[in-house]
């Protein structure tokens, strides 16, 4: 039997020990009733599910800043990029789960077992390359997932402004951080089943919708698409495509709540592919309809008509960030668990309990930088090129830079890739160019738009980019009698 071939046999014998719980209750529910309605929807941990969580989580409100960039980068540029971005993010994606099936093969072979334990990107660097990698990959993923799920309470409060505008996007988004509190009783990835199905679903109509909608609507008088304008505002748009195919800072926990972790492989790119189908038609749409309009309008919902479609697209993306929080927010979960000594803790209220002063600095963030759009350049240009572009390129050459860690390692070369100098050539140009291009042009470029609006708009800003407020009609004089 081949060195491969016994690691991943160890690799789904150790996992299935390592979820005995799971395991227990699923089998119970077959022999009550041939059929576990409650496994269907609590308990997954097939390929498919991987898949499901993979794309719902890498389309988000992201979806709803993409014709904005496309404002600032031109039609061609757009398109351009979110392909090459997508590759990108793929290829990084395929590195880390190598990554983590190394290591776990490793770790199997000393014996080590994971029950009741989630395996996390910081451990896999921190038991394949040492402390100080350790330390890189536990501040720059933290550091990424903390402000990601910032921007997703963000986009709750500018979403729901655009159904009602009665409340000022601040109160709103102190609304939001209260129900998105509530993803602390989610245990983990396994639980996500049913949530990945409907978030995809949700987007998927919330695309569509942009695209039909925009089509038409058609385009004004007048409308002008003269992007790209200014290098500030090019990479700036280029960064938030970088974020968008960034998604993969969840990649291993995704991968521990496989039954069959070593199947991921290609799980990532499927994902990408369908996302495709959602981010591009809907950005040209909406960018062929409106122009130089989105430039001073982040969230595409702001400039069409509003109609029950509108709403219900608005109502949907709501639904589905609350699940991309709990997306974001879990291996925080998991780090502050593993801080404090609850991790292995068997009691879901206990570790609630336990989780919720994370969420905390993450309200407090999302009051203080409200602006929808341009923190997600930033967030893309100084934390996602480290943390799932240039780390894990990195991790990898240096995990595989001996003969024998190439000939003993627990996945072989795929079939695309001819030999490992093609690997290493492929892996050195992600890291030169997001090394130079995204965190060097991206973070000058994002950081100055990032200023821009906190001068323009402030710290703590009440109801960033709202349309000015008619003032109220004059009360008609009392009639004399």
């Amino acid at each position: 039997m081949s060195p491969q071939k016994q690691a991943e046999e160890a690799m789904v014998s150790t996992f299935e020990q390592a979820e005995p719980n799971d395991r227990e209750e699923e089998e119970n529910g077959k022999e009550h009733s041939g059929f576990s309605f409650r496994s269907f929807l609590w308990h997954g941990g097939s390929v498919y599910d991987a898949w499901f969580s993979c794309a719902s989580n890498q389309v988000a409100q992201v979806l709803l800043t993409l014709p904005y960039s496309f404002s600032q980068l031109g039609m061609l540029s757009g398109i351009i990029l979110q392909v090459f971005y997508g590759i990108l993010g793929s290829w990084t994606a395929y590195l880390i789960s190598i990554l983590y099936v190394e290591y776990r093969s490793r770790k199997e072979k000393e014996n080590v077992s994971f029950k009741n334990h989630v395996i996390q990107w910081f451990e896999v660097l921190d038991g394949l390359l040492g402390p100080y990698w350790k330390a890189a990959g536990l501040a720059f993923n933290c550091t990424f997932l903390l402000f990601g799920s910032v921007i997703q309470l963000i986009a709750c409060a500018s979403n729901i402004y655009y159904i009602n505008d009665n409340l000022d996007k601040r109160t709103w988004t102190y609304i939001f951080g209260a129900c998105c509190a509530t993803t602390v009783f989610i245990p983990s990835f396994h639980n996500y089943r049913i949530w990945s199905f409907l978030g995809l679903g949700m987007t998927t109509y919330t695309a569509w919708y942009l695209t039909i909608a925009a089509f038409v609507h058609g385009q004004g008088e007048g409308v002008k698409h003269s992007g790209p304008t200014e290098l500030v505002l090019y990479f700036t748009g280029a960064t938030n495509i970088l974020y968008t195919f960034g998604g993969h800072a969840v990649t291993v926990e995704i991968m521990h709540a496989m039954w069959k972790p070593q199947k991921f492989k290609y799980i990532y790119l499927l994902a990408t592919l369908y996302v495709f189908t959602l981010t591009i038609p809907s950005a040209v749409a909406v960018y062929w309809a409106f122009g130089d309009q989105l430039l001073t309008h982040s969230n595409a919902f702001a400039l069409l008509p509003r109609s029950g479609w509108r709403d219900a697209g608005v109502i949907l993306m709501l639904i589905h960030q609350f699940i991309t929080f709990g997306f974001a927010c879990t291996p925080l979960y998991f780090v502050w668990e593993k801080v404090i000594g609850m991790h292995d803790t068997k009691s879901i209220c206990l570790r609630a309990l336990a989780r919720l002063p994370v969420v905390i600095p993450i309200w407090f963030l999302a009051i203080i930088f409200p602006f929808f759009g341009p923190i997600n350049s930033a967030v893309g240009a100084l934390l996602v090129s480290f943390t799932v572009y240039i780390i894990p390129s990195l991790a990898h050459m240096l995990t595989f830079r001996s003969a024998s860690a190439r000939q003993n390692a627990a996945e072989k070369l795929p079939f695309f890739m001819p030999s490992w100098t093609a690997v290493y050539v492929v892996n050195a140009f992600i890291v030169v160019w997001v090394l130079v291009v995204g965190f060097g042009f991206g973070g000058w470029a994002s950081m100055t738009n990032f200023i821009k609006q906190v001068d323009t708009f402030g710290l703590f800003a009440k109801c960033y980019q709202c349309p000015p407020r008619a003032p109220a009609p004059p009360r008609p004089a009392p009639a004399h009698h």
